[in-house]
């Protein structure tokens, strides 16, 4: 045993210790100052003795070899087991630091990583995303780190238990070398007791570093060295490692520049450009500010003030227009896709031509006893399937001046034009404007003489009246087919079709019927329990039930199709009309109707074009000067207006209706439409009228149950009309009594002055001779003097002899006294007038 040079250290053998196998292992534990304590492992060896090698191989030995004697080849053996040992060991240590070295660096990257997250995490709304993030991934790493802490310490007490137990020497021979078996132990275990040392350290190490806490807090395992002890940090380490942290907080981070591309419709806010450019909105309004633009977040800017921004902020700029919307709306077909379609015919004349009475006798129907006042009031459309199944689609508009604008619809989406002219009463006033539809629509035209067998028909003077506005028959060497006809007894109704069929094969009317639907909307209603109604006329594709379709402001979804008869239909195909049920809207009479893809992009276009026509209603010129502005008021104080709420059946009776009433205003009167629908009066149209005061007009309409409680309650004024013709001469008359009265002046008669006379009490009377007619009291007279007036004023009294009198008629003399007024000379003339109020017409 090895002597104890410390008097504070000292060990004793163990009791079950063997002397002869085991050395002596003892702990003691160590005292420092301030309290500390170590726990010290001490291990006492025997001194070896070792052979030399020369003895081995110069001098003979005995049988049996003295105890602590090694040969030459176990000496080699044992040699190269301590080389191998701390080669080993200096692996290790290598390892370790090279291992040491990269946690030290993840750890400063992480914690690098780290300050970069808290010095975002200021910037906008995604804080607390983060905040969330890093908290869930703490609680998971505090999991996680418990788990390895068990672990740890499981692997640790697995280590140990490992490494205590004590390797069985393999391949010495007990018989030969008995007598050194106790040294050769003793050495063997020392050295397993330094590799058994090191394996324990490398696995804790391994293990501290597997487990380690990167985020800087302190465990039981990380603030423990090797040997067990606690760490302890220095306050100059923590006064240091705080200067260095407010230095890198101080340091300005470096921002990413990111390049977007930023979409600019033709209009845009300084808020939403900001948003696009995920810039602050005061950058931008300072950037604006700088441009010499003082704007305010919710002011809108055009494009070009837009790309300056943009460009100024290093983005690009990508310019689009609120039109592309409806870009590809309207698809061109193929030659090789289209397919004969039957030929569209639009019937126009004048009123009370025999219009709808040939369509009857063409549909073998009678719709003309129909309609109020024996009138087409709306546009009809109709398919007729003539004797060799070949079709001919009919468009029937209305002859009355009032439906000048649907005529024109007619003739703009009409193949050709037929004309029908009564043989008994020539070109009208109708006829003339129909003729110019037809040429600004820029289609042929067929001339059909109605009425041949009515007495006193001429024929030959309808083709000579229609030269003068250059439509020349064929029988006349023009180029226009005219046809004699007659509807109420069906004459030469064959020849007419064959005419129709024969113009249309010269225009080769072809289209495509497998795609998506375009038409064009002819009439528009609101039917009760189906909404709104519209007579669409397809010109290309077919049209089916489920379609999402868009017209005009509004859309919809294709609910249900009916023809002129109301049977339902599955589809429509190129060139056929019917009922479309599904909108959400009443929309226009020649407004378009396509089929689109899906319902988000009808809304879109919908949307689009709702948008542009309330800015063209916005609209205000700008070259208004102010004298034009006060005229204008005094205009409007000294207008009498005539408030009315129109409803009507159909969309198109409703616009000519409402394009008729404001022809009859003029600079005194005035018809102002507050509100003009279709449908029925409902109770909404009677809080209006009484509102605005308005009259309300029904066309073709009643008022509802409720309505009529509420205009009986209320006593407004309600008229219903059937005919156009009632309306509008109503309405006409109306404004007439509210035109203020002409005022047309009457000479009563005249008298000379013979002689003046003086009284106090009336003043100067003069003496006169009546000439002409009468001398009335109290009539307005004109005082002239050598024929020129010199007074204007009111005869006072009239006296003839000594009585006062009304009047005084011609030969008769009278006295004079002409009121407020005495300068009156010899040979005056007094001339007595009246003024009658005259009652005005539009």
């Amino acid at each position: 045993m090895s002597e104890v040079k410390k008097g504070t250290l000292s060990l004793s053998r163990p009791a079950d210790v063997k002397k002869s196998t085991d050395s002596p292992i003892g702990r003691v534990r160590q005292s420092f100052s301030h309290g500390k304590s170590k726990v010290v492992t001490v291990e006492v060896k025997k001194r070896r003795f070792i052979r030399p090698a020369g003895n081995v191989t110069t001098k003979p030995q005995s049988s049996e070899l003295k105890q602590g004697d090694l040969t030459s080849a176990e000496m080699q053996t044992r040699l190269k087991v301590v080389k191998d040992a701390i080669k080993e060991s200096k692996e290790q240590e290598e390892r370790l630091r090279l291992q040491k070295e990269a946690d030290e660096k993840l750890k400063r990257e992480l914690e690098e990583k780290r300050k970069s997250e808290e010095n975002l995490s200021e910037q906008g709304n995604e804080k607390k995303n983060r905040d969330s993030e890093s908290a869930s991934e703490e609680k998971g790493k505090r999991k996680e780190k418990e788990i390895g802490e068990r672990s740890f310490s499981n692997n640790i007490v697995k280590i140990k238990e490992s490494h205590s137990k004590v390797q069985p020497r393999r391949g010495m021979r007990s018989d030969r070398y008995s007598d050194s078996s106790e040294n050769e132990d003793s050495f063997v275990k020392t050295n397993n007791s330094q590799k058994k040392t090191l394996a324990v350290k490398k696995d804790i190490k391994e293990l501290k570093g597997k487990y380690s806490n990167s985020s800087g807090r302190i465990s039981i395992y990380n603030a423990l060295d090797e040997e067990g002890e606690e760490r302890t940090r220095s306050l100059s380490s923590l006064r240091r490692a705080r200067q260095k942290n407010k230095l890198n907080a101080s340091k300005p981070q470096e921002e990413i520049k990111v390049v977007k591309e930023v979409i600019v419709p033709e209009t845009i806010s300084v808020q939403e450009l900001s948003n696009r450019m995920a810039t602050r909105t005061g950058e931008v309004i300072k950037c604006l500010m700088k441009l010499g633009m003082m704007v305010t977040a919710n002011q809108i800017i055009d494009a070009d003030t837009a790309e300056l921004v943009v460009s100024e902020f290093g983005h690009k700029i990508k310019r689009v227009s609120d039109s592309d919307v409806e870009l590809g709306l309207k698809k061109v077909d193929t030659e090789e896709d289209l397919k004969p379609r039957p030929p569209v015919v639009t019937i126009m004349g004048h009123v009370d031509h025999g219009k709808t009475s040939l369509l009857d006798a063409l549909r073998k129907t009678d719709v003309a006893l129909n309609e109020a006042g024996g009138i087409t009031q709306g546009i009809g459309a109709y398919q007729v399937t003539l004797k060799d199944n070949r079709k001919i689609t009919f468009i029937d508009t209305p002859g009355h001046a009032a439906f000048t604008e649907m005529r024109s619809r007619g003739a703009n989406v009409t193949d050709v034009v037929v004309l029908v002219v009564a043989a008994d009463d020539s070109v009208k006033d109708q006829t003339i404007e129909a003729i110019h539809h037809a040429k600004a629509a820029q289609v042929p035209m067929i001339v059909a003489i109605n009425k041949i067998d009515k007495p006193g028909a001429n024929p030959d003077k309808v083709r000579k009246d229609l030269m003068n506005y250059e439509v020349f028959v064929e029988s006349y060497g023009g180029d226009v087919i005219d046809v004699e006809i007659s509807a109420k007894a069906k004459i030469n109704l064959d020849k007419l079709e064959e005419a129709i069929l024969l113009q249309a094969e010269m225009l080769e009317l072809k289209a495509n019927p497998d795609r998506t639907a375009e038409g064009v909307v002819i009439e528009s209603k609101v039917e009760k329990g189906l909404g709104s109604v519209a007579t669409v006329l397809i010109n290309k594709g077919t049209l089916k039930i489920g379609d999402i379709f868009v017209s005009g402001t509004v859309f919809g979804k294709v609910r249900g199709i009916r023809n002129d008869c109301r049977e339902a239909l599955s589809e429509l195909t190129p060139g056929m009309p019917g009922e479309v049920i599904g909108f959400n809207g009443t929309t226009v009479p020649g407004d378009d109707f396509v089929v689109v893809e899906n319902d988000a992009k009808a809304r879109e276009i919908a949307s689009y074009r709702d948008r542009k026509k309330r800015e063209q209603a916005w609209v205000v010129s700008t070259h208004t000067t102010v004298e034009q502005m006060f005229s204008r008021l005094e205009s409007e104080e000294k207008l009498k207006v005539l408030s009315v709420i129109l409803k009507a059946d159909v969309q198109g009776s409703s616009e000519a209706i409402s394009s008729s009433l404001q022809k009859l205003s003029n600079d005194e009167v005035a018809i102002k439409i507050i509100h003009s629908g279709v449908g029925e009066i409902t109770e909404s149209d009677v809080v209006l009228a009484k509102a605005s005061q308005a009259m309300i007009l029904g066309f073709n309409v009643r008022a509802n149950l409720q309505a009529r409680d509420q205009i009986a309650r209320d006593r407004l004024q309600v008229r219903y009309y059937s005919v156009i013709y009632d309306l509008i001469d109503d309405m006409k008359a109306l404004l007439s009594g509210m035109l203020a009265p002409d005022e047309k002046e009457k000479v009563l008669g005249s008298a000379e002055v013979r002689k003046t006379f003086d009284i106090s009490r009336y003043g100067r009377i003069a003496g006169c001779m009546v000439l002409d007619g009468i001398v009335k009291r109290g009539a307005k007279a004109r005082l002239l003097r050598d024929g020129i007036v010199v007074h204007t004023g009111v005869v006072k009294s009239v006296r003839h002899e000594k009585d006062d009198v009304k009047e005084v008629r011609a030969g008769f003399e009278c006295g004079i006294c002409l009121e407020n007024y005495n300068d009156i000379h010899l040979k005056d003339v007094i001339e007595c007038y009246e003024i009658e109020e005259v009652a005005r017409q539009l």
